[in-house]
C-alpha cells in the first residue's frame, strides 16, 4: 500500500470515526440534559473536539 493510499484511508477512516461521533453526541443529549439537571455533566464536549480536531488534522 502506497503512502498516498495509506492517507486517504487514514482521512476517510478519521471522517467516518468524525461522524459517528456527531451522530453518538446528538442520540445522547436528551440523556445529557436530563444528567445535567441533576447536577452531573457527560464529558460528551471532550469527545467531539478530539474527535474534530482529528478529522481537521487529516484535511
Amino acid at each position: 500500500m502506497s503512502k498516498q493510499m495509506r492517507t486517504r484511508f487514514a482521512r476517510l477512516v478519521t471522517a467516518v470515526q468524525y461522524q459517528f461521533t456527531l451522530a453518538v453526541a446528538l442520540t445522547l443529549l436528551p440523556l445529557a440534559t436530563i444528567t445535567r439537571r441533576l447536577g452531573v455533566t457527560l464529558p460528551v464536549h471532550r469527545l467531539l473536539e478530539r474527535s474534530g480536531d482529528a478529522y481537521r488534522s487529516t484535511r
